[in-house]
């Protein structure tokens, strides 16, 4: 069938700016890295980045060829997904929460909990990313704004790479920013009330993607 190039390119723009509002606004993933360059700097931050990114470009690349319909069909694989997701969620929360409130400095022990080799980091970025459905249904509401109703691979390749971009950009831009030694030293003086809202996050993330297992099982979220 042929494809609708016309609607591509007017489309791009709007594309990329669902994405990116998406993508640069806070949740798990940017708290994660934010949480790794204060308080164990750029290069840590950067391999749990790279691992982030990993995660949104298997998404991206699933949604925008297709496959996303498929596994949102296959309910055993979302309800695990889900699982999984809120539980390791849950799990950073109690982490967070407790370092919150301990009155000394216990910056690097949290951290450390992200893992102590670049591998673990790495990983650990992967798997907060893929084991999160509600990011490719999200990447799948951003295919649909760019795309025609029968794409060509060109077309989804043209349309992937600029949203791969902008998450580059957007997830090792957390990483260099919040590695500054302005924000390690604001960090220093807020670091309970900064460790306060990442448990709160983590926690929300983690309990609504139990609690939408248990409600709606495999039906995509909103």
């Amino acid at each position: 069938m042929p494809t609708d190039l016309s609607f591509l390119p007017a489309n791009l723009l709007l594309m990329y700016s669902v994405y990116l509002i998406g993508t640069a606004s806070p949740g798990p993933s940017n708290m994660s890295i934010m949480a790794v360059a204060i308080q164990r700097g750029r290069k840590p931050a950067m391999v749990l980045a790279s691992g982030v990114i990993t995660g949104s470009i298997t998404w991206g690349l699933l949604a925008g060829f297709g496959l996303a319909t498929a596994l949102a069909m296959w309910g055993n694989v979302f309800v695990a997904l889900k699982l999984v997701g809120g539980l390791y969620l849950l799990w950073l929360a109690y982490r967070a929460g407790r370092s919150a409130l301990t009155r000394t400095q216990a910056s690097r022990k949290y951290a450390d909990s992200f893992g102590v080799t670049n591998r673990q980091l790495y990983l650990r970025g992967a798997a907060m990313h893929l084991t999160n459905p509600k990011a490719i249904f999200s990447w799948a509401a951003t295919i649909s704004v760019g795309l025609p109703t029968s794409p060509s691979t060109h077309d989804v390749l043209i349309a992937l790479s600029g949203c791969f971009c902008l998450g580059i950009l957007t997830f090792f831009g957390y990483a260099f920013l919040f590695s500054t030694v302005t924000a390690q030293r604001a960090f220093v003086g807020t670091r309970r009330w900064f460790e306060g809202i990442l448990a709160v996050i983590y926690g929300y993330a983690g309990m609504r993607l139990l609690l939408s297992k248990l409600n709606s099982g495999a039906a995509p979220e909103s």
